[in-house]
């Protein structure tokens, strides 16, 4: 069981993962999908994102589109959730 005191993040991350995986998703909002590395990193500019956001989203391929934040994380070597069901 699972000490109720303690933080809690899904199984295959950690907390600074979910973190930056948070201000990510911040950054970019729900509109901007599907989209490349240039369109992202365009969107996290007019978000005024942090710095660490978009030196993160500069490192992404320039070939490949992502179809959500999870692709984006999946990308970046963020640990993600593993699917449940």
């Amino acid at each position: 069981m699972t000490d109720p005191h303690q933080p809690a993040t899904p199984s295959g991350t950690d907390p600074a993962d979910v973190e930056r995986r948070s201000a990510i998703a911040a950054a970019l909002g729900k509109e901007v999908w599907p989209a490349d590395r240039d369109t992202l990193v365009g969107k996290a500019q007019e978000s005024n994102a942090p710095d660490g956001v978009l030196s993160a989203l500069r490192r992404l391929p320039a070939d490949r589109q992502f179809t959500n934040v999870q692709e984006v994380a999946e990308a970046l070597g963020l640990g993600t959730e593993q699917q449940r069901f």
